[in-house]
């Protein structure tokens, strides 16, 4: 890493949050789509100021760790079970289908599947920030966005680590069999545990240079990106259930502790890591591969209008029971938010040839497109019904 990197990447990982404050009087629009085009700026595709780095990349994959490690901890089961979890779910199979049918008219085998996932993804990790600072996490709204957001997250990570195993179909469904017979038990032993000792020295070290929650959340995600690392599957299944555990973990906690320890583990994913990501996204963004022909450009806005179709208004099936047109349309804008699936999704394709790197910077082109869209266009939406 150079001295240019170490000083540019934290520059940029200011400047996104000033700038995104000082745009908000106008409309809201999340911090990362800042960071994004921050990174493509000085990358190799505009100013050239930085260059994807061995070093960056593995900040990098630990930054997209960590965003789902949050996405996990967010996880609400109530809102997964009854009516809008089982809508959650349909809505989801049904984009699945709908995107990999839309995938095999453009590219025929794997390729489609490909363009399945992402189309059927919803950025969770994105949108609890958004509904955070909105204070919609705790209503129907909230519930409802959560449900489709995990599944949106969930389900596409269990058909990238199947489909786009090395191994067969049987093997690789074996595979996710153990690594959710491991997982499984080690959530039903953090429901189950006493956590009282575990509490009071959390508590103990919170304000000394211990911070052994800090630590132990760090070895959690670690040990469960590992086992996904050593099982092959998808490292993004093991960092979300790693947050499933740690929300069991610290569940029974005072308030006090569980604010406090919170706030320390946003300011190391939020404040860091996760911004790391998303620069180092748009330093990797082949922009020269998206503006290659005059076509390939106008695909974004298209593709980000599929993302609605394909994704938004199946999710719409979960909105709050007794949602008005306005609650519906906002639902349908959030699930129809996509993106670190859709990088995840589009490099692996690249990577084993079944996508063309031209398709993947459209793909992701249309992802960043939406984040800049979708949620701002919800809240505006959803003002008057959220005052109501």
């Amino acid at each position: 890493m150079t001295a240019a990197t170490l000083v540019i990447v934290p520059l940029l990982a200011a400047l996104a949050p000033l700038i995104t404050r000082s745009v908000r009087r106008w409309v809201a629009i999340p911090v990362i789509v800042f960071e994004l085009l921050l990174g493509i700026l000085v990358g190799p595709s505009v100013l050239g100021l930085l260059e994807p780095g061995s070093a960056l990349d593995m900040l990098s994959e630990i930054g997209v760790a960590m965003l789902f490690f949050m996405a996990g901890t967010e996880l609400n089961a109530s809102a997964l079970r009854g009516r809008t979890g089982t809508r959650a779910w349909l809505g989801w199979f049904l984009s699945f289908a709908i995107g990999v049918a839309v995938g095999w008219v453009l590219v025929p085998g794997i390729g489609a599947v490909i363009i399945g996932i992402a189309l059927s993804s919803t950025a969770l990790g994105t949108l609890i920030p958004v509904l955070r600072d909105n204070r919609e996490l705790s209503t129907p709204f909230g519930h409802a966005v959560g449900a489709i957001g995990t599944v949106g997250e969930f389900g596409p990570i269990i058909a990238i680590s199947v489909v786009l195993s090395h191994r067969s179909a049987i093997v690789a469904i074996l595979v996710l069999v153990v690594f959710a017979v491991v997982a499984l038990f080690a959530i039903w032993r953090a429901h189950r545990a006493e956590h009282g000792r575990l509490h009071r020295f959390v508590d103990a070290t919170l304000h000394t240079s211990a911070q052994f929650a800090i630590r132990l959340v760090l070895l959690i995600v670690a040990a469960l990106v590992a086992l996904s690392a050593w099982l092959e599957v998808d490292i993004l299944l093991g960092a979300f259930t790693a947050g499933i555990i740690w929300q069991l973990l610290i569940r029974d906690a005072s308030h006090d502790i569980q604010e406090a320890v919170e706030s320390k583990i946003e300011g190391l994913a939020f404040g860091f890591l996760i911004p790391i990501f998303f620069i180092v996204t748009g330093i990797s963004f082949d922009l020269d591969a998206l503006l290659e022909k005059p076509w390939t450009l106008a695909l974004v806005p298209l593709v980000t209008l599929a993302l609605f179709l394909v994704r938004g208004l199946p999710s719409a099936l979960a909105a709050p029971e007794g949602s008005d047109r306005r609650t519906k349309l906002s639902v349908a804008l959030m699930g129809a938010t996509g993106l670190p699936i859709i990088i995840v999704a589009t490099s692996t394709g690249v990577a084993e040839g079944y996508i063309s790197a031209t398709a993947a910077a459209v793909l992701v082109g249309g992802g960043m497109l939406s984040v800049l869209l979708f949620p701002a266009t919800a809240t505006l939406v959803r003002k008057p019904t959220a005052k109501a």
